[in-house]
């Protein structure tokens, strides 16, 4: 009898822990989701520039 209590506890152990990972998972997709909304409202309000990239101008190589 007690394996079969012992099996149970950590039966549920497992379910509890499973169900708590799940909404830290939600958790951290909606605050993704919300930051990846706020950077588009924030890139889409900004004027475009020339490039999408920003250029590093370096001094020419000496040979």
């Amino acid at each position: 009898m007690y394996g079969y209590e012992l099996h149970h506890i950590r039966s549920a152990e497992l379910i509890r822990r499973a169900e708590h990972e799940r909404l830290v998972r939600e958790v951290v997709r909606g605050r993704r989701a919300a930051r990846r909304q706020e950077r588009a409202a924030r890139a889409a309000a900004e004027p475009e520039s020339d490039t999408s990239r920003l250029h590093r101008h370096r001094p020419p190589r000496a040979a």
